[in-house]
């Protein structure tokens, strides 16, 4: 008997921590996870062309409108039996070239709605940046924690493994009880089906990862941890993180400026009821009197029935539905930041709470644990029950690890900053 604890005791105290990585894997920490995020990210770049779009716009704005000129030829004189003949003694020819004039500032009212759309467009760029943004952060410590759960599992499925070869030996030469291989059978099947799970999660978290950061996908990952931010929660006070997401988060600069927008497309759509004049200069071979003819022309539409009364309204109810999601977007803003802080402190004081020792401790206790199995004073049950409670704290460990940081990331997202970094 003294040898299969012997064994045992070398399998379970053999660790591997630490992995030799393949010359192809790249090993990202989260700053650089973000530089490729900015740069590489397909939906920021389509986000970043709607901005060059509303930029042409205020080109367009500024063009003034084209001049036009009109010709008009004798075609066939039945006299002469001949086309289009433009002499004096045989000919008709006439022409008029016409240029529009926008009134009430109806050009510089479009260029300032131009202007406007430019600075919506940038602040749902910046909107969406923050939404990605946190994606990108709270992706990559889920992704890095359940890989550290994984390692879990795959140390404990080894550790398992070799204790089940070691009974086997043993069960051959009646050593143990059948029943205590169809335990540890058990116990293998039940990690090897969750670490399965746990792999499936981790590789979709990997592959939101390359998407969002732009990485090939047959690229392989490593992940490290930075240290975390000196900066706590509860170190700062809750009307600091309300004040930064007022005066930072784009969503709510995207409803102001929708405001602005309709404002200023409302003293557009007036000055569009105001008529523009069209001014013509003409000539005239014969077909006037006198012949030669010169004449100047003024052309302006009467606005008796159509004076944009609708295009008015329209803009009128713009400005009540802005106002009206303005004062939603400040609810929503306040509940968030609100709902955050409070889960943060939460985080913080369960962390806090934990004994800084504590995996320390806990792998000294799996050290006697081990001692007190060979020397037979706990059974083979006893045994697996508390190494697999060391493998729950493990993995809820990470899991408390993962969901601070993720309220921290989530604290800078509702508030539009980069407070806790």
């Amino acid at each position: 008997m003294k040898g299969i604890y012997t064994l045992l005791i070398f399998m379970l105290t053999l660790t591997t921590k630490a992995a030799l990585a393949q010359t192809d894997t790249l090993i990202l920490n989260l700053n650089q996870a973000e530089s490729l995020f900015l740069k590489n990210n397909y939906d920021l770049l389509a986000s970043n062309y709607e901005i060059d779009k509303a930029k042409a716009e205020i080109i367009t704005a500024k063009l003034f409108e084209n001049p036009t000129l009109e010709y008009e030829n004798l075609f066939y004189n039945h006299e002469t039996k001949k086309f289009l003949q433009t002499s004096y003694a045989h000919g008709q020819y006439a022409g008029s070239i016409s240029q529009l004039f926008k009134l009430a500032g109806k050009r510089n009212k479009n260029i300032k709605l131009a202007q406007t759309g430019v600075k919506l467009a940038e602040y749902e760029y910046f909107d969406l940046l923050r939404t990605l943004k946190f994606e990108l952060v709270n992706t990559f410590y889920k992704t890095y924690f359940a890989a550290q759960s994984v390692k879990v599992y795959q140390e404990q499925i080894s550790s398992t493994d070799q204790l089940l070869k070691a009974y086997d030996l043993q069960l051959k030469m009646g050593n143990v009880a059948a029943k205590d291989m169809i335990r540890i059978k058990s116990l293998l099947i039940s990690l090897k089906a969750e670490q399965a799970g746990l792999l499936n999660e981790l590789e979709d978290n990997y592959k939101d990862l390359k998407l969002l950061c732009g990485i090939k996908a047959e690229a392989s990952i490593s992940l490290v941890l930075d240290q975390a931010s000196p900066l706590s929660p509860d170190k700062v006070p809750y009307s600091t993180l309300l004040d930064s997401a007022r005066a930072n988060r784009a969503d709510l600069k995207v409803a102001k400026t929708d405001l602005l927008y309709n404002e200023r497309n409302l003293k557009l759509q007036k000055a569009m009821a105001i008529p523009d004049v069209e001014i013509a200069l003409s000539y005239d071979l014969k077909g006037n009197y006198p012949e030669k003819y010169t004449g100047l022309g003024l052309k302006i539409p009467i606005p008796l029935f159509s004076r944009n009364q609708g295009e008015i309204k329209k803009a009128q109810v713009g400005i009540t539905a802005a106002n009206t999601n303005i004062k939603k977007q400040e609810a929503l803003l306040e509940n968030e930041v609100f709902n955050s802080y409070k889960t943060a402190l939460r985080n913080e004081k369960r962390y806090t709470e934990i004994d800084p020792t504590f995996s320390t401790d806990f792998n000294t206790l799996i050290s006697g644990l081990i001692k007190n199995f060979k020397a037979r004073n706990i059974s083979l049950i006893e045994f697996l029950d508390l190494y697999d409670a060391y493998k729950e704290n493990t993995l809820q460990l990470n899991k408390l690890q993962f969901e601070r940081m993720s309220t921290r990331a989530e604290l800078n997202y509702v508030t539009g900053s980069n407070i806790f970094k």
